[in-house]
């Protein structure tokens, strides 16, 4: 069984804007609105191109560093125009200083029941890994939360060099557990990454809609999967 990271397994307790805020005061005595640089954010997610797969099938060589420079510059474009354009603003600085804020201790939390429903899904034999759109600063973040020594792999896009929905970062993530994409179920919360993206790689997909409810609906959803006629148990999904 495969498990998606943000928004699935973790979470931010406290906004993006508010850590940029923390970062641009507490190491360059610059105060930006915690609320401005939120929406910012969301204004530069929407504008940033996607990260296109890579031509060798390799791993993407900055770890995805580039791209998160590129994202942070349009929100203090957005934000902060004068600093930007002043050049007394030593972005790259304060780039380096927020990319590192986001692998701290304490700046991400699991759910609340992400420990139950792991401990449940072990019990019946399955082994776990995760699929994320993630650099490697995921794997400091679930071993602060207790979480990464749960997981037998935890296959990153910008080490398999392409994210989902493409299919080929969950070909990998059933290639190294030595398993076909149809014996795999991917959990997820986002419709066209997780959902669409593994069901089109031959994957069964749980939606879950945090809306509506939590993790614990995907044990119902792993009997059905790995009943006696669906083939062995021991396998993600």
């Amino acid at each position: 069984m495969f498990f998606d990271a943000a928004g699935t397994l973790m979470f931010l307790p406290r906004a993006v804007g508010a850590h940029y805020a923390e970062v641009a005061a507490g190491h360059f005595g610059l105060k930006l609105d915690h609320a401005a640089l939120d929406a910012a954010f969301r204004r530069a997610w929407r504008a940033m191109p996607p990260r296109e797969a890579t031509a060798h099938g390799g791993p993407r060589g900055d770890d995805d560093y580039g791209w998160w420079r590129d994202l942070v510059r349009l929100v203090l474009l957005d934000v902060a125009p004068r600093e930007m354009a002043g050049g007394s603003f030593d972005f790259l600085s304060y780039f380096d200083a927020v990319w590192h804020r986001f692998a701290e201790p304490g700046a991400w939390a699991a759910y609340p029941e992400v420990s139950e429903v792991l401990d449940a899904v072990a019990a019946r034999g399955l082994r776990l890994g995760v699929v994320s759109n993630f650099d490697s600063r995921l794997l400091a973040n679930l071993r602060d939360l207790g979480l990464l020594s749960r997981f037998e792999h935890v296959i990153l896009s910008s080490q398999v060099g392409a994210d989902k929905p493409h299919a080929r970062i969950f070909h990998a993530a059933c290639a190294r557990f030595g398993l076909a994409p149809a014996q795999c179920l991917h959990v997820g919360d986002d419709p066209r990454c997780d959902w669409e993206g593994a069901a089109s790689a031959g994957l069964h997909a749980y939606r879950l809609d945090r809306t509506a409810g939590d993790l614990r609906g995907v044990l119902a959803a792993m009997d059905a999967i790995t009943a006696p006629s669906s083939g062995s148990t021991r396998s993600p999904g």
